[in-house]
């Protein structure tokens, strides 16, 4: 049974560790760790004693690193020439690392770059390789670019097929392969493009995907947060269903599935993509207990004026029995839930524009 719990919080000017115990109502706080550097992603890896924790740190002298720290960061290692770096002949250079996440098999671990890359480790994230058959796509000249860069900013590894990996970037849309990497095909039937001409909706590809999330029990079924709609997907991605019915905005950025039930999920709706904000100026997660079917609001102990968004990888959950759920904002504050959204408090504040918040139970 789980008795610790640990935050990482990366923000614009670095990242932050929080920890607490499983009752998650008192937190100790350390940083800032990658002092001065955009942190806009990190991972708690638990496949190891204490968990190794990684940081994809972009410093604006020296460029992105993915940094590693297997003392809970005490101490924090990085790889010579930063750990990911497009090889010769490719004509590219690694802005941010925007993703990293645990793969199926013992070891790997998958990274989602700026611009639109993704990367495969077999050492925990020392060093990765370039998905080639995914940056040679025919499709990628034509991708876009979001508010934010373009960047593969959701990967999803299937959690019990290694052959199989599901990823998303803005602006170009999901992508699926199922033969290692081999060949990648978009995934993007039934998403709607609304910036894109009336009769030109639903393309082949160039969809603004925000955010893609599943439960390893269900792998079948995913959950999509894009600009401008929520999705649901039972058939792996083959096709989407619209289940943003019911919530103030289906605008947003984060969609969070709960870690012990499948058809549990959260999403934080901001105003559109033009006031990035939430409804009327106020905090709100919103939960569907049924697959997106209906939506509750949650706000017990959230802020009625709160006029700044939350971000794609803002909002996360951890393992504990009863969940804990945290969202960091961009005005450097973080909130967190011990009771799977019921009722929330402050967890810190004053921190720099938070970019990502990862937590895990331990």
């Amino acid at each position: 049974m789980a008795d610790r719990t640990l935050l990482m919080v990366g923000t614009r000017k670095g990242l932050w560790l929080g920890t607490s115990d499983e009752e998650r109502r008192d937190w100790e706080f350390t940083g800032p760790h990658c002092d001065m550097e955009e942190v806009y992603s990190c991972l708690v890896d638990t496949r190891s004693d204490p968990p190794r924790l990684l940081a994809g740190a972009s410093s604006s002298w020296l460029g992105p690193q993915v940094r590693r720290s297997d003392d809970l960061g005490a101490t924090w290692h990085e790889t010579p020439n930063g750990a990911i770096r497009f090889p010769e002949g490719a004509d590219a250079t690694v802005e941010r690392v925007w993703q990293l996440v645990t793969g199926t098999e013992a070891d790997v671990v998958y990274a989602g770059t700026e611009p639109g890359a993704v990367w495969r480790s077999t050492d925990r994230g020392e060093t990765f390789t370039l998905e080639q058959g995914l940056w040679d796509h025919p499709h990628r000249p034509h991708w876009g670019a979001g508010f934010g860069g373009q960047a593969f900013h959701t990967v999803l590894p299937h959690p019990t097929d290694p052959q199989s990996v599901t990823v998303a970037i803005s602006t170009g849309g999901c992508y699926q392969t199922s033969d290692g990497g081999a060949s990648w095909a978009p995934r993007n039937q039934g998403i709607r493009a609304e910036f894109l001409p009336e009769g030109q909706q639903f393309p082949e590809f160039g969809q603004c995907v925000h955010k893609i999330t599943r439960h390893p029990s269900r792998p079948e079924r995913l959950y999509l947060q894009n600009h401008g709609g929520v999705y649901r997907s039972d058939d792996h991605a083959a096709s989407w269903t619209y289940i943003g019915d019911g919530l103030p905005s289906d605008f947003g950025f984060p969609v969070v599935v709960h870690p012990h039930d499948p058809d549990t999920i959260y999403v934080f709706p901001n105003g559109s993509g033009d006031g990035r904000y939430p409804p009327g100026g106020k905090a709100r997660v919103w939960r569907s207990r049924d697959a997106g079917e209906s939506w509750e609001e949650l706000g017990t102990g959230l802020p009625d004026s709160f006029y700044v968004a939350v971000m794609r990888d803002g909002m996360c959950a951890d393992g504990h029995d009863r969940t804990g759920l945290y969202f960091g904002a961009r005005n450097g504050a973080v909130w967190g839930s011990a009771d799977e959204g019921e009722t929330w408090r402050q967890v810190v504040a004053d921190l720099p524009d938070v970019l990502v918040v990862r937590a895990a139970a331990f």
